[in-house]
Parts: structure tokens; sequence; C-alpha cells
């Protein structure tokens, strides 16, 4: 880790570091063997120092360079102190030999690390673009829809409204209200991924109670859709988050929403938060008719799983669960859905802790 922290400074930064090691390692070496040296006399093999340090400066420095100043000074010790004589060639070989070998082995994991690091990266981007381009499709689709269903329901009452019955006519205002507010919703959750920043999805994070987000995002439901009965059970212990408040909630509020558009069933909804060690996991249980099995695999694509013959396709999930996985995402967490015995389920889990990355 440190080797790769180190590769990644400037050129100077690298040698200036470097240089501080060899300093370092030095002192420490020809400190501790001359005062073994001169307390135990020559009897003492100071050489086991000084081959320590030299390990140390070979794998913490860049290039060979660090590691052969620090032999030769070394040998100038040995030399010095009378400590090698005869076998001042194989010492000086052998000193030389764990140089090349470290600074080689050392040179080689950072060259891996750096390899896998690309890799990564690579696939994080590819990810990310996928993503863009699945809600950028989304969001051609789920805007779309309940304007043209607006304008087509006023043109209709505007033209025919001497013929129309009193039904027809609330049958019409009814269609507009409920497009209408379908599409402030879609509207709130595009600016909550405004609030996602740049390539790499950041979001500026803070400590918040799971409690006061779960009972904001409850409280939002209750008044959006009183007939919807929620069963929520959280922890009883006190569990602070490092998250985005008003975008876990709006989390929340999407995936009781879906279970309640799509159970197609009045059966109360499940809301299920559980701490299991490192994580928090956040679940919504309906009780109706389940996910298309054949739907299952792309339900984050930013593809409505409905039927897109539907006449109501524009309240679908598709937009809803691709800005979700987005939010989920940017959190380092993991938003999953599949179908359990009676009906469908959706989780995500948020770790306890920011997670940091190399810049």
């Amino acid at each position: 880790m440190i080797t790769r922290k180190l590769n990644l400074l400037p050129s100077y930064q690298k040698h200036l570091f470097s240089l501080m090691v060899l300093l370092l390692c030095i002192a420490a070496a020809t400190g501790f063997s001359g005062i073994l040296y001169f307390a135990m006399g020559r009897n003492i093999n100071t050489t086991v120092f000084f081959v320590f340090f030299l390990v140390i400066v070979s794998y913490f420095t860049v290039g060979y360079i660090y590691g052969i100043m620090y032999t030769l000074s070394a040998i100038l010790f040995f030399v010095k102190y009378g400590i090698v004589s005869s076998d001042f060639p194989v010492t000086l070989i052998s000193m030389l030999a764990i140089t090349i070998f470290v600074s080689t082995l050392s040179s080689h994991m950072v060259v891996q690390a750096n390899t896998i690091a690309e890799r990564e990266k690579q696939l994080s981007e590819a990810e990310m673009e996928k993503m863009r381009a699945n809600l950028l499709r989304a969001i051609s689709h789920d805007l779309r829809t309940p304007l043209t269903g607006i304008i087509g329901n006023s043109v209709a009452f505007l033209e025919n409204q001497e013929h129309l019955t009193e039904k027809e006519k609330t049958n019409i205002v009814t269609n507009i209200y409920e497009d209408s507010n379908w599409l402030i919703n879609m509207v709130e959750n595009l600016l909550s991924v405004t609030r996602i920043r740049g390539q790499d999805f950041c979001i500026s994070t803070s400590e918040e109670s799971i409690e006061e987000v779960v009972a904001e995002a409850l409280q939002k439901m209750e008044k959006r859709h009183p007939e919807c009965t929620i069963h929520a059970k959280i922890p009883d212990e006190f569990i602070m988050l490092p998250m985005d408040a008003v975008l876990i909630e709006q989390v929340t509020i999407n995936l009781l929403e879906n279970a309640l558009y799509h159970s197609k069933c009045s059966d109360p909804i499940d809301f299920i938060v559980e701490d299991i060690g490192e994580e928090v996991t956040f679940t919504v249980k309906d009780y109706g008719v389940g996910i298309p099995n054949e739907k299952l695999n792309s339900l984050f694509n930013g593809m409505d799983y409905t039927n897109p013959r539907s006449v109501d396709t524009h309240k679908g999930m598709g937009i809803g669960l691709a800005i979700c996985k987005t939010i989920i995402t940017a959190h380092h967490g993991m938003l999953t859905g599949k179908n359990h015995k009676h009906g469908a389920e959706f989780t995500f889990t948020l770790p306890k802790t920011k997670e940091e990355t190399l810049s």
C-alpha cells in the first residue's frame, strides 16, 4: 500500500522520500550496530542489523541507487571497525544481491498494483458510462409519456367538453392530475441525481441517524398515499451512517412507491432495516405478483420492466430504479431485486464507514 502511494507522488517527492528513508536507515543501522559492537565486543554479529535495514531501504525507495548507496555505507562501516576482512567480497556481493532482489520485487508489486488499479478504473468508467446512457434513455421515455398524456387529455377536454358527461370529465381531469403527480416525482428524482457530482459519482456525506431518515420517508409516504399500509421494523439501537440523507430518503420512497404501484395487491408492505456488522441493509418487501423472471436481470438498466404496450407504462419502474442504483453506488453500497415466495423484494446496503479512494 505504501509503495503504491509512493509511486503516485511526483518524481521529486519520490526521491525526497527515498533519501529520507536512506538516511534514517543508515543512522538506525550504524547506531544500533555501534552500540552493541562497543558494548559486547567483536563477538556480536552487527551485519544482521545492516541486512535488516537494507531490506527496508530496498523496499521503500525507488530504483536501485538508494539500496546501493546504503550497501556502500555499510561496507565503509565494516571496514572502519574491522568487522569484515577475508569475507569482504562475499559480504559486498551478498548485500548488493539483496538490494537488487528486494528492489525488483517491490517494483514488480507496484507495477502489478497499478495494472490492477487501471483495470478496475476502466471497468468502473465503463459501468458509469453504461449507467449514464441508461439514465438518458429512461429520461427520454419516462418524461415524454406523462407529458403526452397531459396534452392529449387537455385537448380532448377543451375540444369536446360540451359533449362530455360529468363522469367523463372527471376521468379526464383525474388522468391529468395523476400524470402531473407522476411527472413531479420524476423531476424530484432527476433533481436528486444532480446532487451526485463528477464522473466518479461523488457525493457529500455526513453522519445521519437511520431512524430519522426512515421516519421522514415514511411520513412523506403517508401524505402521498394515505391508503398504503407499511409495516416498518428498525433496530432498537441508535445507528449513525455516513450518507446524503435526502438521496437515501428518495431511494426509500421510490422503492416503497414501486411496491405500492406494481404489487397489484392491497396487503401491507414490509420495510425492514437490519444491522449486519459492517453494513446496514434496507429491505422493501411486497406480497403481490412479483417480477417477471425474464426481467430480473435488467431491473436497473433504465428500462421499464412492465409491459411496454401497457397504457400505464409511464408509471413503470425504469427511471426510478436506475436512479436508485446510481445513488446507492455513489454511497459505495449495493442495490438488488428479486422475487420471494409471495412477491417482490428490493434490498440496498450502506457501509457504516466512509470508503476512501486514491486520487
